[in-house]
């Protein structure tokens, strides 16, 4: 899939720029054409004659390079590649994405590029919990930046935790799953996902036990599949999702307003385990125990998510996909809810605690549609998340 393939290389400056260099490797192994961008805090790690060596390219670093600049410029630059690859993302690499900073060579061609950008995050693990690290990482996903790592693991500077940068098979998997002409390229597919937190007071909540684990794996499989997928995702227990653009609620309200700011989608899959009420009167501080009887809690319905989709005049998506959560009758609920919410299918599935479904890692479902009610075996929420991908697939053809 890679060969006669072209990547813009940008190297940060972190203890990770090493692994830059068998990336390189690995590359050329597989016919790829890889152009470096070198960092000046880069330098500290790697040099430029070890890259020029092992790509059998040109090196660039400058940015007002006079003899560069007449050849072929940063505009061109950033453009001529078919991906641009950043290895390793540093925290101050992501704040200049996320700001749209442009003061040295690799900021300037990430702001001036037109092609997709993966990065490859490593820093110190408080550095990568940091809320200015996790904001800017939020915006990154919000403007398309695609993403891989950075996983758990024993950092240079003796700590351990998420910050370490992915390998390079993973790095690969991802430019592969990039530049990949899959069956859903250029579609572009909604998906919701987790639970929705629906506040009593500033330290309560109304939720479920959905873990968001059914929803992320579906976007991961639309995403394999050469789709762009938005995310629109309740406060789950799994990670987001690489590869997908992230848009994080925290309420019903909240959700629906990110779907429908949400681009035109051609298909939108609704996982998400919505809270059917929120508070009306909820505290503005904490409700306290203090003798004087129970609190009155006021309640109202939350919007209809699904329905309110489904029945769209104009811009509705060509397939919409809804989920039915049931612990008894569940065919029978599950086919009126289509009925009732307008949808094209319904994934229903028993999550009666006996089954363990509902926060587990297995799904038994049911897709419901026009033809009828299909039972799946049980199986990993990975593979209900692939089966379903290449059965939206099927239809965007």
């Amino acid at each position: 899939m890679l060969a006669d393939k072209h990547i813009l290389l940008i190297v940060g400056g972190g203890i990770a720029a090493f692994k830059a260099l068998d990336l390189v490797r690995r590359l050329r192994e597989r016919g790829v054409r890889v152009t470096p961008v070198l960092t000046r805090a880069g330098t500290e790690f790697v040099t430029p004659l070890s890259l020029s060596a092992l790509s059998a390219a040109k090196v660039y670093q400058d940015l007002f390079d006079l003899t560069d600049e007449a050849e072929m410029g940063h505009i061109e630059l950033s453009r001529a590649a078919d991906l641009v690859v950043v290895v390793p993302a540093t925290a101050d690499l992501m704040a200049k994405m996320a700001g749209g900073h442009a003061d040295d060579l690799a900021s300037t061609l990430l702001m001036a590029t037109d092609k997709p950008v993966l990065i490859a995050p490593a820093m110190n693990v408080r550095m990568w919990e940091h809320p200015a690290t996790q904001r800017n990482l939020a915006i990154l996903h919000g403007d398309g930046i695609l993403t891989v790592g950075p996983t758990d693991g024993d950092m240079a500077c003796g700590e351990y935790g998420p910050g370490r940068m992915a390998e390079v098979p993973e790095i690969i998997a991802a430019i592969d799953a990039a530049l990949s002409d899959g069956p859903l390229k250029g579609k572009h597919i909604l998906v919701t996902s987790g639970p929705t937190h629906e506040p009593i007071d500033p330290v309560r909540y109304i939720a479920n036990r959905s873990s968001g684990a059914q929803g992320s794996a579906i976007a991961t499989a639309l995403a394999a599949l050469g789709a762009e997928v938005s995310f629109v995702t309740g406060p789950a227990d799994v990670p987001a999702p690489q590869n997908v653009r992230v848009i994080p609620v925290q309420t019903a309200r909240e959700m629906l307003q990110a779907v429908q700011a949400a681009p035109a989608a051609d298909a939108a899959v609704f996982a998400a385990a919505v809270a059917d009420w929120h508070v009306t009167n909820a505290g503005d501080s904490k409700i306290k125990k203090d003798g004087s009887g129970l609190p009155q809690l006021e309640f109202a319905e939350n919007p209809d998510i699904l329905a309110t989709v489904s029945q769209m005049k104009q811009g509705r998506p060509k397939l919409v996909v809804g989920f039915a959560a049931e612990t008894d009758d569940v065919i029978a609920h599950a086919t009126a809810k289509r009925a009732r919410k307008g949808c094209d299918w319904i994934v229903a599935n028993d999550v009666s605690p006996a089954t363990g479904i509902m926060g587990g890692t297995e799904n038994a479902v049911t897709l419901i549609s026009d033809d009828g009610a299909e039972a799946w075996p049980r199986m990993g929420k990975d593979a209900v998340a692939q089966r379903l991908a290449q059965r939206i697939a099927e239809v965007l053809l």
